[in-house]
């Protein structure tokens, strides 16, 4: 098929590659804008989509917004059959969602309709949801409201919200490359109307451990938003890249023990890999040989 790709993250790339593997005709590649590094003054990055396509030759379009009747002519006078979607960034207006043939398909990383919006991964391992999955939606100008085509099933056992995105990617480039090769095969079956909930935006102030929160839903936030979990100690920030539930009780963010065992709402959790500022992650044994956190310190 003639493909319109719409993609800006790795776990677009992973689509993007599945397509071409197929055999498909990306006519170009849609992506968000090049964005300024994290360092002041350095030149725009460009997204890792616009990064693979421009190595696979393909066309690389970055418009800001896709509202004007310019830029809906333009992706209108592709001629495609069918536009992929893969965590974009842009709403599509409804001129950009009718015009190829066969319409938009959005791979969505959740188990529709729970965990529509930005950050379904996260969201679900935050909740603690035993398994999460992958749709192929026949996209319309809802929030992920589309019919799903076709629809692949993961456990998120202990995984990180990386490790399982990484996943689902892999799982939601199969599927869609299934559905475009026998498309009738899959016809679009509505989303249910209850169990509807969103997932929204991760915001920074997340990062912070909440540990008057029971012990496991403090062990998923580390793993949620890995690797960006953190306590203070002294007004220097400590980043918790992994750790595990263990018995314990106390004021919550107590240190309990010579090990770094932290009270929570209830029980306790234990970080087994961290970072200080400024340096490379380290298991928490080798931390304390160099930093005493002593038994009874108060956690911020």
């Amino acid at each position: 098929m003639r493909i319109i790709f719409m993609g800006t993250p790795d776990f677009a790339v992973t689509i993007l590659d599945a397509l071409v593997d197929a055999g498909h005709e990306i006519v170009a590649a849609y992506t968000q804008p090049p964005r300024p590094g994290g360092r002041r003054g350095k030149a725009p990055t460009p997204t890792p989509v616009h990064v693979r396509a421009e190595a696979l030759g393909i066309p690389v379009r970055h418009p800001t917004t896709l509202r004007t009747t310019e830029a809906q002519e333009a992706f209108a006078a592709l001629g495609a059959d069918v536009a992929v979607v893969a965590a974009y960034g842009l709403i599509l207006p409804q001129p950009v969602l009718d015009a190829p043939r066969l319409g938009c398909l959005n791979v969505h990383a959740s188990l529709l309709p729970r965990w529509r919006g930005a950050a379904p991964v996260q969201r679900a391992i935050l909740a603690g949801d035993v398994e999460t999955g992958v749709g192929i939606m026949q996209m319309e100008a809802g929030l992920d409201t589309g019919p799903v085509r076709l629809e692949r099933r993961i456990a998120i056992g202990t995984a990180t919200a990386g490790e399982l995105t990484e996943q689902l990617a892999q799982l939601g480039g199969t599927a869609m490359v299934e559905v475009l090769a026998n498309f009738e095969r899959y016809p679009p079956v509505p989303q249910p109307e209850t169990g509807v909930t969103y997932a929204a935006k991760i915001d920074k102030a997340e990062a912070r451990l909440r540990f008057d929160h029971p012990a496991e839903a403090v062990e998923r936030q580390v793993r949620a938003l890995h690797p960006a979990s953190f306590f203070e100690l002294d007004g220097e920030r400590f980043r918790v890249l992994a750790a595990e539930v263990v018995p314990g009780a106390g004021t919550p963010g107590t240190v309990l023990d010579d090990r770094l065992t932290i009270a929570c709402g209830a029980g306790a959790i234990r970080p087994t890999l961290v970072q200080r500022a400024g340096r490379g992650a380290m298991p928490a044994a080798d931390l304390l040989r160099g930093f005493a956190i002593p038994e009874g310190t108060q956690l911020s």
